[in-house]
């Protein structure tokens, strides 16, 4: 409604109500706070305005216009809706000649569920011939949520709403819950006693009438159970500081920061060890000089999807997309378009793991008031989001419901609200989600990279094999445990390259071409310096690949063996100053004595320990191209000892093959 009704009307009604009560005799305290209440009013901030009022309406409890102040403030928290109810019952039995009051009471009837009693009166006021236009079209989106809560709330789905408790939830305010696919851990916004700088006033001093700052807050998960939060002190400065995102291994987190100037914009913060970064602004063409106040991010990390109400949506706060381009700053900015967004409010979007489901918030399309979760689904042939579905009662309410997440089983998901019968003033909520119009399929690849046992960062390289080869993206494991987290999106195969140091990648394949629900499975990768030797069974290899009179092997070379032989095809008669190569048998880091009665006439068994202190066990002495020592390894494996394999000496140091690559030694110049 327009501002300048409301200032009249409350001009108006304080004029009247100051002929019945001499506000000169109220405490000046008082006074002081009744006048910035009207202003924070006039501003349309009840949420700010309500504990004023709430503290006056104590002393003031027979005063009319306390009283439907009051109740009209009370409609903005959902703690105080029975509140607003039986104030706003109250002024409408005194007297029903107040403008807004049927519209304002119908709005309390439907925030508390007694619909048929809200859509009386907001037919009523639709006839009132004192009401404006303005104030009627807001009517008329008000009984269409009367219609669809009282739609929804008669046929309820088996959702289950649980309040998480304490340790999380205390008797202040935690919002905006955001977890990693697995559910490990939970980020949160936290306001209250806690936050950093206490009370401040709007220059960020500390000022006791002044309000509590927004403050990231984690808790970590043991045993099934969260575990008392803790602020990120990385992230958190004086003023506010809110979490909006997490990327689905949680290496990524996303906040929200109003600086002033900049009207809300939305920052990264990267996983380092056991910490966040400091937050850094997105690089791009993602935050303009409009607000930008939620994304999130691909499961691919490839796109953002963000909402923003800068000039060219559909109407107030719209939904878009952007792009990772190759310098990694985001562009290609996209409007997801009227199949998402509507002329009202469009905000909070969140991509699943499954990377081709869209939930998000939204004042429009049918919303049983305010806020309502929805979800959307990707349409592979356009790239368009369609088939948008209301999530229902009990999920969605008459009140505002949004920063909705869910886990990658699609089974629990989260979100908060102030719910009376809370912890607290907003609390979070786990929402056992019991879908029946949503089954997730992906796969959840999570496990631990560590060398010889102890955790490290390892990185992987994700590549999609089939049915379009391409790069899905890198990703890092954390340090502290080593472990890490991927969501692969269905109908495509991918080979994992787990890459450590300077060692040699151990590559894993997985198909999911016909995966048709929730998976999730454990790969854990352990780099050794000294690798354990595998036997597979060896099959024939086709001589047309050979050159003539060199040896053959009798079976299929395993996977080292295959590298190996793809080197010397490559590289094969290469001559370095420095550079030998040995064919292996063995290595151990405490050796004893061994026999090789069966590698007879393939020349002397001899010891070489080199610069790490491990003795290896090689056979036949010096081979000065890599081609000649592959033959002499091919006739090793073929009398038996399956897990020989050619190994490089360079100017006294063992060196891997596609180091000598890398360093240039083999070059494909030289390729004979």
């Amino acid at each position: 409604m327009k501002n300048n009704t409301i200032i009249l009307f409350i001009f108006i009604f304080f004029l009247n109500a100051q002929k019945n009560t001499n506000t000169s005799r109220w405490r000046p305290s008082e006074r002081d706070s009744f006048e910035n209440a009207l202003l924070m009013v006039e501003e349309k901030n009840y949420k700010m305005a309500l504990p004023i009022f709430e503290n006056i309406y104590k002393n003031h409890s027979n005063e009319d216009f306390i009283r439907y102040m009051y109740g009209k403030c009370c409609l903005y928290r959902s703690d105080k809706h029975e509140d607003a109810m039986k104030c706003l019952e109250d002024m409408y039995n005194r007297n029903k000649k107040i403008i807004l009051i049927e519209y304002d009471l119908a709005r309390a009837y439907h925030l508390n569920y007694r619909f048929d009693e809200a859509l009386t009166l907001v037919e009523k006021f639709l006839v009132n011939k004192k009401a404006t236009p303005e104030e009627k079209k807001e009517a008329e989106v008000l009984k269409r949520y009367i219609l669809y809560a009282k739609q929804y709330h008669s046929k309820p789905t088996n959702a289950q709403i649980i309040n998480i408790g304490r340790p999380v939830n205390s008797e202040d305010e935690e919002y905006v819950p955001v977890l990693p696919a697995d559910e490990s851990f939970i980020v949160f916004t936290y306001q209250g006693k806690k936050s950093k700088g206490g009370k401040l006033n709007a220059y960020l001093q500390p000022d006791p009438k002044g309000i509590y700052t927004e403050d990231v807050f984690a808790s970590i998960k043991v045993n099934d159970e969260f575990m008392p939060p803790f602020p990120l002190d990385s992230i958190n400065m004086i003023g506010h500081d809110a979490v909006v995102s997490i990327s689905n291994d949680g290496n990524r987190l996303f906040i929200y920061r109003d600086m002033g100037d900049d009207h809300g914009d939305l920052y990264e913060c990267r996983l380092q060890g056991i910490q966040y970064t400091k937050p850094v602004k997105l690089r791009g063409m993602i935050n303009t000089y409009a607000w930008e106040g939620h994304c999130s991010l691909s499961p691919d990390g490839k796109t953002l999807y963000f909402s923003s109400d800068r000039a060219g949506g559909y109407g107030g706060r719209d939904i878009y997309k952007a792009t990772l381009l190759p310098d990694s700053t985001w562009g290609n900015v996209v409007n997801l378009g009227d199949s998402i967004n509507t002329p009202m409010d469009d905000d909070s979007p969140f991509i699943h793991p499954d990377g081709v489901t869209l939930f998000f918030s939204s004042k429009g399309r049918t919303s049983s008031g305010g806020y309502d979760i929805f979800k959307a689904t990707l349409d592979p042939k356009d790239s368009l989001f369609k088939g948008v579905v209301n999530l229902g009662y009990p999920i969605n309410s008459p009140d505002d419901d949004i920063y909705f997440v869910l886990n990658a089983a699609g089974d629990n998901a989260y979100y908060s609200s102030g719910k009376k019968g809370g912890v607290g003033l907003k609390d979070i909520y786990k929402i056992k989600t019991k879908f029946d119009i949503y089954k997730p399929a992906l796969l959840l690849v999570k496990g631990k990279i560590t060398f010889e046992n102890k955790p490290v960062a390892g990185k992987i390289k994700v590549l999609v094999t089939d049915p379009t080869p391409k790069k899905y993206n890198d990703f890092e494991a954390e340090q502290k445990e080593g472990k890490y987290l991927i969501s692969l999106v269905n109908s495509q195969a991918y080979k994992l390259v787990f890459q450590y140091d300077t060692f040699q990648p151990i590559i894993k394949e997985i198909s999911m071409l016909n995966l048709t629900q929730y998976k999730d499975t454990v790969i854990n990768v352990n780099f050794e310096r000294i690798k354990p030797a595998p036997t597979p069974t060896l099959a024939k290899v086709d001589s047309a690949k050979t050159k003539k009179n060199e040896p053959v092997l009798k079976n299929e070379p395993n996977t080292t063996q295959k590298k190996i032989m793809s080197f010397a095809e490559r590289y094969g008669d290469v001559k370095v100053d420095g550079l030998i190569f040995r064919v292996q048998i063995a290595a151990y880091r405490f050796p004893k004595n061994y026999t090789y009665k069966h590698l007879k006439g393939l020349g002397k068994v001899e010891k070489l320990i080199l610069e790490d202190g491990v003795t290896r066990f090689t056979i036949g002495g010096n081979f000065y191209t890599l081609r000649s020592a592959w033959n002499h390894n091919i006739k090793v494996i073929n009398a038996g000892q399956k897990d020989a394999f050619v190994t490089a000496i360079y100017k006294g140091k063992r060196v891997y093959l596609e180091q000598l690559e890398k360093m240039g030694i083999f070059k494909a110049s030289e390729n004979r």
